[in-house]
């Protein structure tokens, strides 16, 4: 094998490679003998087909299966021996090929910059810790028990009202003929939510225990069966039972209800669920101070095949007005990423941080602990996925290399209350949001959203 370089301008370098004829013919003998043992055909003995007979007949194919495994081989060889850190996939261009001649291909390879990282002893940021108040806590025990109201069975003769559960049986006819899903066993409706079908609760209204009632609804337009959908429907309901909402009492048999041990315990659990969600935005600020110092003071050559291959990622799904709009800002997030990315990577290669196989096994279990009643999917989606494994391993390593650069940089720490929290995570927010309102769906809403409380 024969390599020359070409030319060499910035990051890419264009290689001429020559693979010897007699090397191929060699590869090609020795592909025949193979196919001797294993090719079947009419006439011959198993394993007694003359190799002249074999290559008559897939001669062609036999060659082109020798060239690929040739161009993949010497590729991962060329590259071993000129000791380069590639971008991307290498482009190959044949120059000639066929049999009897010499291989001859020019390899297109980009290259990995070379990254000087600089100290990072002057960088400041700011780590926060949210102040939990126990009003906060009060605050969100009452919201916990408005949404798990206990209920107690109502009195025989009286009838149903707003804020009433009502328990029954429904069959449910479209033009008189039965469909998938008519029927329904003891289903429990809180009245006034409508969460059933639009005006189906306030036809509930006035029922009594034992009572036989037909309703009258429409079935949504996002019905499952399209033959379903926008159709007229009439429900028979026998009603089973009537209960009335009380007031539920916060104590240790409700804290068990909800996951745990007792009233203590359920109250520590939602003082680290509130400050973990405010925790959760206030990271990201404090990783994005540390990413835009690390980003300026560092200057480094980007591969442009990388680049185009990032913005390919970040663009798929957008409408192509959308990616023509956004293109300056879309070139420029990500060049961004992949320099970050590249000068992360080096500091982790430098300091040989790693993340073991057991480290993502151990963060899938939190997950699965995390997601009760859930365990089953969260398990199934990483084993049917290897991308995401890889790519949790891949968020794992960055948390490694985040947590050793705080360690040696300026970090000041702030307490701050939940509103205080609230004023940081706005500020933060708005300015981003102004930037690229077609993404505002992904931005981080001001305050976090609640979460059902679950014990890990």
């Amino acid at each position: 094998m024969k390599i020359e370089v070409k030319s060499k301008k910035g990051l890419r370098t264009i290689l001429s490679v020559i693979v010897d004829k007699k090397n191929i013919q060699t590869k090609i003998e020795e592909r025949l003998k193979e196919l001797q043992k294993e090719v079947a055909l009419k006439g011959f003995r198993p394993g007694k087909v003359p190799a002249e007979v074999i290559k008559s007949q897939f001669g062609k194919s036999i060659y082109g299966e020798v060239v690929d495994k040739i161009l993949r081989e010497t590729t991962t060889k060329v590259i071993a021996e000129k000791k380069l850190k590639i971008a991307g996939q290498p482009k190959i261009d044949l120059k000639q090929f066929g049999e009897g001649k010499d291989l001859n291909y020019e390899l297109q390879i980009d290259c990995l910059p070379s990254v000087n990282l600089k100290s990072f002893d002057k960088f400041k940021a700011t780590s926060f810790k949210v102040k939990i108040e126990g009003k906060n806590i009060e605050e969100k025990l009452k919201e916990i028990a408005k949404q798990n109201k206990q209920f107690e069975d109502k009195n025989e003769n009286e009838k149903a009202i707003n804020g009433d559960q009502v328990v029954f049986d429904y069959s449910a006819t479209v033009d008189g003929s039965k469909f998938e899903g008519s029927e329904g066993k003891g289903v429990q409706l809180e009245l006034g939510k409508d969460l059933f079908l639009k005006g189906f609760d306030e036809q509930l209204i006035g029922v009594k225990k034992n009572d036989t009632k037909t309703l009258n609804a429409t079935l949504p337009a996002n019905h499952p069966k399209q033959e379903l959908a926008n159709k007229k429907t009439k429900f028979e309901c026998k009603i089973l039972s009537l209960k009335k909402p009380i007031e539920s009492k916060v104590d240790d048999s409700f804290a068990k209800l909800m996951g745990a041990k007792d009233l203590k315990d359920l109250k520590s659990l939602i003082e680290k669920q509130i400050s973990g969600q405010y925790l959760q935005a206030l990271n990201s600020i404090t990783k994005k101070e540390i990413l835009d110092q690390i980003e300026k003071n560092h200057q480094v050559d980007l591969p442009q095949n990388l680049i185009d291959q990032e913005i390919s990622i970040m663009t798929q799904n957008l409408k192509p007005e959308e990616k023509e709009k956004n293109k300056l800002n879309n070139e420029k997030l990500a060049k961004s990423r992949i320099k970050l990315g590249l000068l992360l990577n080096e500091y982790g290669e430098k300091n040989n941080l790693k993340v073991s196989d057991d480290e993502v096994k151990n963060e899938i279990q939190k997950q699965i602990k995390g997601m009760p009643g859930q365990e089953k999917m969260v398990l199934e989606y990483y084993q049917k996925n290897p991308s995401a494994s890889q790519s949790l391993k891949g968020s794992l390593y960055e948390e490694k290399i985040l947590e050793l650069i705080k360690s040696k940089i300026n970090l000041s720490s702030k307490e701050v209350d939940i509103k205080e929290a609230e004023k940081i995570i706005s500020k933060f927010n708005k300015p981003n949001a102004d930037i690229d309102k077609s993404k505002s769906k992904a931005a981080t809403k001001d305050k976090p959203k609640s979460k059902k409380i679950s014990k890990k």
